[in-house]
């Protein structure tokens, strides 16, 4: 495939000789904000999508989330990370770049750049990811090595995966980090598995973060922290709408509501209504009448029981290469390949 037909519908941007990303034609770009935000908000179940959480603020606030005592995800991944770098490092040779669905925290990342420096002389990654902090954070990478070669991908994940998947002949080492993987519903989140599946070929590796199911006070505790930190990121994103939407959103009418669903294994996150009111979105033009108690969903995030990972994935069509686990069962990272 020519270079110019692979990159028909993105513009190439060259920041230097170690620092290139692509980024889709305005044309490709999805539904814009104020679309989404008059769908989701105009049926009877209202919802606002999570991947509207991380304008800068909502980002700053997730940070704050990943130190706190009682959110256990993030720390328990990087110890994970730190454990498995000596059995990881037997799958890879130098044939391998590394592609990260999200630009994901610079400490999970390196953890795994780590690992390719000790056998490569040139390190190639590739972050996708829909926001432009991208460059950014890649910046950042670079200033810690010197042999690293940045091609960024801003576009959502099935776009970059879709663009990778025409790139080149080279060996991929795909990592999802986090536990973003549970927000997805089953039926999405499968869907996803086999976009990544679609894309990969023979020789490449999938690494994925998932969240275990753990006792329910564990898990509302790391989402409804004592410091309110993860009440006030479920309620920036009415902030966003206010600023980025003209919209009339008043906070204090507005709680944070989060519970474990113990039947569907997930926590459910919610803003609740205090009172009978009526929002105006003026750029979206709608009116939203909300009842007391009435609740806007903004995140499910699944929890798996290691009993369903091998069954998850290999109804995909992955053949599962390693399970990693922390001592308690909180975490898991799974190595997978394809059939």
């Amino acid at each position: 495939m020519s270079d110019s037909t692979l990159h028909l519908n993105y513009k190439k941007y060259v920041l230097d000789d170690k620092l290139q990303y692509f980024k889709p034609h305005a044309t490709k770009i999805e539904n814009s904000f104020a679309d989404e935000i008059k769908s989701s908000l105009s049926r009877d179940k209202k919802f606002i999508s999570p991947k509207f959480f991380y304008n800068i603020k909502g980002s700053e606030l997730f940070e704050k989330i990943c130190s706190l005592p009682e959110y256990y995800p993030t720390r328990t991944e990087i110890s994970i990370l730190e454990q498995l770098q000596e059995d990881l490092l037997e799958y890879l040779d130098e044939s391998f770049r590394l592609v990260e669905l999200g630009s994901g925290s610079s400490t999970k990342t390196r953890l795994i750049l780590d690992i390719f420096e000790k056998f490569q002389s040139k390190m190639e990654y590739f972050p996708i990811d829909i926001s432009d902090i991208l460059a950014e954070s890649s910046e950042i990478l670079q200033s810690h090595y010197e042999n690293l070669h940045i091609t960024g991908i801003i576009d959502t994940y099935e776009g970059g995966l879709e663009f990778l998947k025409n790139y080149d002949t080279k060996k991929n080492l795909i990592i999802f980090l986090g536990s973003s993987y549970g927000n997805f519903s089953p039926e999405n989140g499968v869907q996803f598995l086999k976009k990544i599946h679609s894309t990969m070929k023979s020789g490449d590796l999938f690494l994925i973060g998932l969240d275990l199911v753990k006792d329910y006070s564990i898990l509302e505790s790391a989402y409804n922290d004592s410091k309110g930190v993860t009440a006030a990121f479920n309620l920036n994103v009415l902030s966003r709408i206010n600023d980025e939407l003209d919209a009339d959103f008043d906070l204090n009418n507005f709680a944070h509501h989060s519970v474990y669903n113990e039947q569907s294994q997930r926590i459910e996150m919610y803003l609740k209504s205090l009172t009978n009111q009526t929002v105006v979105i003026s750029q979206s033009n709608i009116t939203i009448p909300l009842r007391k108690d009435e609740l806007i969903h903004t995140e499910f995030s699944h929890k798996f029981k290691p009993s369903q990972l091998n069954s998850l994935f290999e109804d995909i069509g992955f053949e599962v290469k390693h399970i990693w686990c922390d001592e308690k069962k909180y975490f898991s990272l799974t190595l997978l390949s394809k059939k």
